[in-house]
């Protein structure tokens, strides 16, 4: 077998032999012995001058490297990753940067990991973000444990919170000045080290269904189809509005949310849903299958613009196949394509015996505590090291008065919840109050 050469070694140098002269005398040997002694040492001599030169050379070039990077070093120094029960996900952020090893003219994008924040956090209207009263909401995060806020961005009207600079949105004049001024209210926000998690109602839009028929979900007849309340909602299988809610989540991720939350990212269950026209696709895929391939393409779209995907399912899903194909929710599936799955387990939104508890409601940690035991269950189906979304629930913070055996909720109740979540082997939660009144006897103090 032929060696292989060594890259370090000349070896294109050959040496002759000379013919063999005639014995000269011994002093002549001497001479000549000496002659090669010398240029030997010359020999050496300069090899060593030469080689302390590029090692020189080299190690000042070590050091220029070491230097252009210490600031990112900096950056990075002290970031931790708690990865109790969670899956860390590596996520590339916004501003690519450039790498000292890239040749002039080239770029070469450097992945920077960012380490999951643990949140603990609040729903806000777009309208109290932009009130006097948002500073009652702020002070409830600098004094307790909240440390996130989900704001709407696109709420359950369809209309955006801001003139967001969206030209599908500019199109159907879908924008607003709720929020006056957004991008200083991330900022403020961000400043005070809240996670920020932008809200986007992603099925149930009335207003894009009304302005474009062509996204809308129709009856047979070509009418629009209308749920219980008389709303539209565009089609899932329509693709799009896929590109409209991707676009609309990519404006929100460029001023600085941290998060993109897809709530009602699911069909309606209204009246008559079951006769609705969906279009041709329809017939070869479930409206589980279509909502799975919408999670997949979000995530792909959105995940390398530096923000985290989650989306909001019905608590039922987990353990009804029923209601998941209903909804077109697969709990597994969606869990296989997003950083956070947010499965809505208000005690209240259960029936009578489920889990095995009589009034669900009345036992707010109990039913926590089971229904995301068999979340856990539900989600080993997915392989060892695979990916898996965190589970991140939605808690009832208000009073469901309009069911049979409902009881008055507070401070109490909703850190029996709270203790559920942490009982079962979660550490993440957000809670839930359409007026945004929460109960704050019932967080810890910061």
């Amino acid at each position: 077998m032929r060696r292989k050469k060594d890259m370090y070694i000349n070896y294109g140098n050959s040496y002759r032999r000379g013919r063999r002269g005639r014995r000269r005398g011994s002093f002549r040997a001497i001479k000549i012995i000496l002659t090669v002694m010398l240029a030997i040492a010359v020999g050496l001599a300069v090899f060593f001058i030469i080689k302390s030169q590029i090692d020189f050379t080299g190690l000042e070039k070590k050091k220029n490297d070491y230097s252009s990077n210490s600031e990112g070093d900096k950056a990075l120094d002290g970031l931790v990753v708690d990865d109790t029960d969670m899956e860390t996900e590596v996520v590339p952020t916004a501003e690519p940067t450039v790498t000292p090893e890239a040749e002039e003219g080239e770029e070469v994008t450097q992945v920077i990991e960012r380490a999951p924040v643990k949140a603990k956090g609040i729903y806000v209207t777009s309208a109290k973000a932009n009130s006097e009263d948002f500073a009652r909401l702020i002070d409830i995060a600098d004094t307790t444990e909240i440390n996130a806020m989900v704001i709407d961005v696109k709420g359950d009207t369809g209309k955006i919170a801001y003139h967001m600079d969206s030209p599908l949105a500019k199109e159907i004049n879908a924008t607003t000045n709720v929020i006056s001024d957004m991008e200083g209210l991330v900022k403020a926000l961000k400043e005070k080290d809240i996670y920020l998690i932008a809200r986007i109602v992603a099925f149930k839009d009335p207003y894009a269904a009304e302005q474009k028929h062509e996204w809308a979900i129709k009856n047979k007849d070509g009418s629009l189809y209308r749920d219980n309340n008389g709303e539209c909602w565009v089609n899932p299988y329509n693709h799009e509005v896929w590109d409209y809610l991707i676009e609309v989540s990519t404006k929100a991720a460029e001023i600085g949310f941290d998060e993109i939350q897809f709530d009602y990212i699911r069909f309606s269950t209204g009246k008559g849903i079951a006769e609705a026209d969906f279009g041709e696709e329809s017939e070869t895929k479930s409206k589980e299958d279509i909502i799975i391939e919408f999670t997949k393409y979000a995530y792909e779209k959105l995940k390398p613009l530096g923000v985290f995907v989650a989306a909001d399912v019905y608590g039922t899903i987990i353990s009804s196949s029923i209601d998941a194909g209903l909804v077109g929710q697969n709990y597994v599936e969606m869990a296989k394509y997003l950083d956070y799955i947010c499965p809505m387990i208000y005690p209240s939104h259960f029936g009578e015996g489920n889990y095995g508890i009589e009034h669900p409601d009345l036992e707010p940690l109990l039913i926590v505590r089971k229904v995301l035991n068999a979340s856990k269950e539900k989600l080993e189906e997915i392989p060892e090291g695979e990916h898996r979304a965190i589970v991140r629930p939605w808690l009832q913070d208000f009073t469901a008065s309009w069911i049979k055996h409902y009881m008055v909720y507070g401070g109490e109740e909703v850190r029996a919840q709270i203790d559920g979540v942490y009982e079962a082997g979660y550490d993440e939660w957000l809670l839930w109050n359409a007026s945004t009144n929460y109960s704050v006897e019932g967080l810890l103090q910061e």
